[in-house]
């Protein structure tokens, strides 16, 4: 094709795509419509084809499927068709039509296409498929990109969306509880310090400590590492809250299931006893779960084949299965009787281990499991005690192979019985008179639960590593991106 023509189709076609809307993969690849001009745009997975014909698989992340771009080679550019190679982002003007190989329903013909950035495939780092997962974490600002990271993505916001929904849908208020918090009475974990102070020049107290009093806030002040407490505030004034925002824990635990910066679904319910605390857990859950597997059941079912090809079978069982509800005391007895080898061992006044919560769930009842009535000493001074000054009305969600996925309680609402715990604890008052406020004024009978939201998406795609399920993920040494 002689240059100048080439350049005035070029120009043409431009003008053309900036006044077309642009058409969605995911719409396309649905679509019962054919024999229609569209306009789609997106990242190059491969090109292959020879002189005469390339095939092309564009994705733009609105599915986990390619479109297949069908070009006429003879008909373009060829330094334009040398610029298109895996990672760049095109946008190709062409005839949907019914596809003639299998795999997929549709593909384009390509009348023109417009390159908007180029990658190198001498250093582009996703050049070749089947990279490791520690390898992606090392390109977490890329590995988006990648058929995996889109499915986890897609499910990610599958979930958000889906969270926001149910509590709407019953009654409940969306609360934004702080995140710089100017206590550590939750006492879930180490925290991160926020400060405005000079690193290099504290100011200090005549006893050598720092003067918090020359900070931002006045005082010695933290990231969160949870909503709950604010969060029953709201709940004691609107009936029924939920948070769903970040929270950061200072641990040094390079492992498999923890980060550093996390995000936390905490709802808080006057008038809800530990009964009433189960009821809305398991629903919850089963709510969000088959929510996924309606919307999602196209990157489900990649992840089932990719990485665990057991994963929906056993999002199903939560679904199908009532969970099956008994007390710490009764766990622990079945446990000890069980005769099974465990790693850690057994015997009342223990925190559970994972493996203990598992065998519950995956080898003595095969169902979810909900454990109440755990021992004071182990469980947060804000529980509900029971009657026998042993236990409180304390719960925690077991699943398969994750153990606990959501960890609540009934709160204390006697004023006298919160304020002998905290002092019984040495847990410093002064951080606590707001929080003691609402047992002073008003006080009522509440409960509340915690759902790791990445603990969540963990189990819903099956994926072994929660540094895998979060887009940016927060650990020791870790916060490039």
């Amino acid at each position: 094709m002689p240059k100048i023509v080439f350049l005035w189709i070029k120009f043409f076609n431009r003008i053309f795509m900036e006044h077309q809307e642009r058409n969605i993969i995911r719409d396309l690849l649905k679509s019962h419509k054919v024999d229609i001009d569209v306009l789609v745009k997106g990242w190059v997975r491969t090109k292959r084809g020879n002189k005469n014909v390339a095939f092309i698989a564009l994705n733009d992340g609105s599915i986990i499927h390619n479109l297949q771009i069908v070009v006429d080679v003879p008909s373009f550019d060829e330094e334009l068709l040398k610029k298109v190679t895996t990672g760049s982002c095109i946008a190709v003007h062409g005839k949907l039509v019914q596809s003639a190989g299998s795999g997929q329903p549709v593909e384009v013909i390509a009348s023109s296409i417009e390159v908007y950035g180029t990658a190198d495939p001498d250093i582009y780092p996703l050049q070749k498929k089947g990279h490791s997962l520690e390898f992606l974490r090392e390109i977490a600002h890329l590995r988006p990109r990648t058929n995996t990271f889109g499915a986890v993505l897609r499910i990610r916001h599958a979930l958000s969306f889906a969270i926001h929904k149910y509590f709407n849908d019953n009654g409940f208020y969306y609360l934004h509880t702080p995140i710089v918090t100017g206590s550590d009475a939750e006492g879930a974990g180490a925290m991160f310090r926020v400060t405005t102070l000079d690193m290099e020049n504290l100011p200090k107290n005549e006893d050598g400590s720092v003067n918090y009093s020359e900070d931002f806030f006045g005082k010695s002040t933290n990231l969160t590492v949870s909503g709950q407490l604010e969060g029953e505030l709201g709940a004691l004034a609107l009936g029924a809250i939920y948070t769903f925002g970040p929270t950061f824990r200072a641990e040094n635990s390079n492992t498999p299931r923890h980060l550093a910066e996390f995000w936390m679904i905490e709802p808080e319910m006057a008038f809800y006893d530990i009964k009433d605390n189960m009821d809305l857990a398991e629903d919850f859950l089963k709510y969000l779960i088959t929510y996924a597997l309606e919307h999602c059941h196209h990157d489900l079912e990649f992840l089932c084949k990719m990485y665990d090809e057991e994963l929906i079978e056993r999002l199903k069982f939560v679904t199908e299965n009532d969970f099956i509800r008994l007390t710490y005391t009764e766990g622990v007895e079945i446990l000890m009787k069980s005769n099974h080898k465990f790693e850690f061992p057994v015997s009342w006044g223990i925190d559970l281990q994972s493996e203990h919560e598992r065998y519950l769930v995956e080898k003595h009842f095969k169902k979810p499991v909900i454990l109440t009535g755990y021992p004071k000493e182990i469980k947060a001074f804000y529980m509900k005690q029971n009657e026998d000054g042993k236990t409180v009305r304390a719960m925690d969600v077991l699943f398969p192979k994750i153990g606990e996925i959501i960890g609540g309680s009934q709160r204390e609402e006697d004023f006298a019985k919160l304020e002998y715990r905290i002092n019984e604890l040495g847990i410093p008052m002064k951080d606590l008179w707001w929080y003691l406020d609402t047992r002073r004024f008003g006080s009522a009978p509440h409960s509340g639960f915690g759902l790791g939201f990445e603990r969540l998406v963990l189990f819903v795609t099956g994926m072994g590593n929660i540094r895998d399920v979060i887009p940016f993920p927060r650990t020791p040494k870790n916060a490039e991106f």
